[in-house]
């Protein structure tokens, strides 16, 4: 790196001077990732079984797909408004706050459903609050990893949070399930209680995170072109931005597909979920071997191999007939997209000046997530039309181009990689 690793590196301590380590040994990172934790669980823990208290109210089910979809759109929308933000504030005091308002909009759900008053209006401006806090929170999140690590653990930090996102998405149904068995309440007070203790985990890191600034700020629209305008000049960038997005929007189309055609075959919700937990042990393991992995083989490679194996897995769903076969299949797209996610969230913060790592983050975040959201219609509108095979091979197609652009851009992968 030379030179431009001098130009990237933060004020503050010299984290590359330290004894190598586990960035879990790290004190600063491990509050980092232990926060992100206990944020996870208490998501998911109310997330899944909020619709369920608002149907039990007596509201109809389109009503309840609409709150629950305003609330995911709100934070789509919110993240690159925040992105501005987390480039310009403090960070740290950034995310207790934003936690602190999450906890609060929970809270009066959790005091509303505890007393039996629940009301559609009050649910979706607190879920929508909630959304918003949280993709505030992620925003200057993602501005943090360079003050917390020195970069050659950058692939291990970022594995090991790859694998606490994967067994979060395990442990958090289940934890969900078991709470609302006790009362309906119970998830949504699990819920604001994890904001709580994730502003105190916050408030914990000694790490200075301020971001860097050249000058005062620009005004917000001037900052926000500038976050794209960047992200849009680096080619390595962009090519994250295609391929992450292409990823997104096939594995969740793929995975809508295998829950709709196991449900037509007649299997049992719990067959079907299933389908859940192998996808979600595939993506655990593929995490936790990430960081071996990318030390050990060219970066190129794994972007460009990752890429063509997922054109057989995706055929594979085509043909498959039993429920643990698509569960097998997609814990096998599972076990290889972290990997990749690891070389190409190493190198992006890498290419990125401090003063623009929260807009860099939230600019490849929302292109991701932004199709992901439409994969469930998508996936539903194709299966019913074409039917579930065509479907299927339709992806592996797409698959296919997209390996074939990741295989034109080796060059690149392999450039920001040396």
């Amino acid at each position: 790196m030379g030179e431009a690793e001098e130009i990237l590196r933060p004020p503050g301590p010299d984290l590359s001077e330290a004894p190598p380590s586990s960035p879990l040994r790290r004190r600063n990172f491990f509050l980092f990732w232990t926060a992100g934790a206990v944020d996870g669980l208490g998501t998911c823990a109310s997330a899944l079984f909020l619709p369920l208290i608002l149907l039990g109210a007596g509201y109809p089910a389109g009503l309840t797909g609409l709150v629950a979809s305003t609330a995911l759109v709100s934070g789509l929308v919110v993240a690159p408004v925040a992105g501005v933000f987390a480039d310009r504030w403090p960070r740290k005091p950034m995310m207790c706050a934003a936690a602190l308002v999450a906890a609060g909009a929970m809270g009066s759900v959790f005091a509303a459903v505890a007393l039996g008053r629940v009301a559609l209006v009050h649910v979706l401006v607190a879920a929508v609050v909630e959304q918003a806090a949280g993709a505030t929170y992620g925003a200057a999140a993602s501005g943090t990893i360079r003050r917390l690590v020195p970069p050659a653990e950058y692939p291990r930090a970022i594995g090991y949070l790859q694998a606490r996102d994967q067994a979060v998405q395990i442990v958090g149904p289940t934890l969900g399930g078991v709470l609302y068995q006790l009362a309906r309440w119970v998830p949504l007070l699990a819920d604001a209680l994890s904001f709580l203790l994730v502003a105190v985990l916050s408030r914990a890191i000694s790490a200075d995170l301020t971001p860097e600034r050249e000058g005062p700020p620009a005004s917000f629209t001037r900052d926000l072109a500038e976050g794209l305008r960047f992200v849009r000049a680096e080619p390595f960038l962009r090519f994250v931005v295609v391929w992450t997005a292409g990823i997104n929007a096939l594995l969740g189309a793929l995975y809508f597909h295998a829950v709709f055609a196991s449900h037509a075959r007649g299997a049992s919700p719990s067959s079907i979920g299933l389908i859940l937990t192998l996808s979600g042990v595939g993506g655990l393991l593929g995490a936790l071997a990430a960081p071996w992995l990318v030390a050990r083989v060219p970066a190129a490679w794994i972007v460009t191999g990752a890429s063509w194996a997922m054109v057989p897995t995706a055929a594979g769903l085509a043909y498959a007939s039993r429920t643990w076969a698509y569960g097998l299949l997609l814990s096998a797209v599972s076990l290889i997209v972290p990997s990749v996610v690891v070389v190409l969230q190493s190198r992006a913060v890498l290419v990125t000046p401090d003063r623009l790592l929260a807009r860099m983050g939230t600019v490849l975040g929302t292109a991701g997530e932004g199709v992901a959201v439409l994969a469930p219609v998508a996936a539903g509108v194709l299966v019913a039309a074409y039917g579930g095979r065509a479907m299927a091979l339709g992806c592996a197609g797409a698959f296919a181009g997209l390996a074939l652009y990741a295989t034109a851009r080796a060059g690149l992968v392999a450039q920001e990689a040396s």
